[in-house]
């Protein structure tokens, strides 16, 4: 039996998703793609114990995108089911209650960016490069690249980037706005990860759900939706226990003690 293509390990309640193929870049071939769903899935029904998660590479590289030594021996119809595949994956990851942040230790491409854009916050080592660069292959970003990438830095710039299929360095995309920020090298990487991870475990956890959750989905709809859908996720928090000991908390002039009720 070989190695899983993608590990998952836990570190206090931080989750940590490792692309476990180095042999191969970390390219997605689909047993890597049904791998990571699976851990996912484990991950979405478990936010008491888990409430913040990081995505990473095994070795010197984040993820080269879709393994196209596989894809060379697919047919069409498992082509089709590959990239389904690649991107309901991908979108139950966006959907994470959780934060999630991709701690980009290498270069990125492809399916690799898109898993990366599919995260809430994303660092990266410095003079790395990234980019969707299907284009050049023949094919068109399909894993949510023309989507998350317009949302997040608007579609002239997203246009730029992906009809041009350019390679960007880590500091280009900080300029953009794609990364939140750049480390010196993979220690540093995981470093500032786990910091920004640490920072949203000081809070109320279903809070941190919630806002999330308004957030990501008063994105897509007009103002007055999106103030609705704000609402019904307030309505949640205000029979919760953490939000009771926030304001006792508050009173006793001590930090208070989130237990994720």
């Amino acid at each position: 039996m070989g190695q899983e293509p993608v590990l998952l390990e836990q570190k206090g309640q931080i989750a940590f998703i490792k692309l476990n193929r180095p042999e191969a870049r970390n390219a997605f071939n689909y047993d890597a793609l049904c791998r990571l769903g699976e851990i996912i899935d484990q991950i979405h029904i478990n936010t008491k114990e888990i409430r913040t998660v990081i995505v990473t590479g095994n070795g010197s590289v984040f993820c080269a995108g879709a393994d196209l030594k596989e894809r060379r021996t697919l047919n069409e119809q498992q082509v089709r089911r590959n990239v389904k595949k690649i991107r309901d994956v991908f979108t139950a990851l966006e959907r994470l209650p959780q934060p999630t942040i991709a701690a980009i230790n290498g270069y990125a491409f492809g399916g690799g960016f898109e898993l990366a854009l599919a995260c809430d916050f994303r660092f990266a080592v410095k003079d790395t490069l990234m980019g969707l660069t299907e284009v050049s292959l023949g094919i068109i970003p399909g894993a949510g690249g023309t989507q998350r990438l317009a949302r997040l830095i608007g579609p002239s710039k997203a246009k730029e980037l992906i009809l041009t299929a350019r390679k960007i360095s880590s500091e280009t995309a900080l300029e953009i706005g794609f990364l939140t920020g750049i480390a010196e090298n993979q220690e540093q990487l995981l470093k500032m990860s786990e910091a920004l991870a640490n920072e949203i475990l000081q809070n109320a956890p279903l809070a941190v759900y919630q806002a999330k959750y308004a957030i990501d989905r008063g994105m897509s709809v007009d103002l007055q939706t999106g103030l609705d859908i704000e609402s019904k996720a307030y309505e949640v928090i205000i029979p919760t226990k953490d939000r009771v000991e926030a304001l006792k908390a508050f009173q006793e002039k001590r930090k208070p003690r989130f237990i994720g009720e």
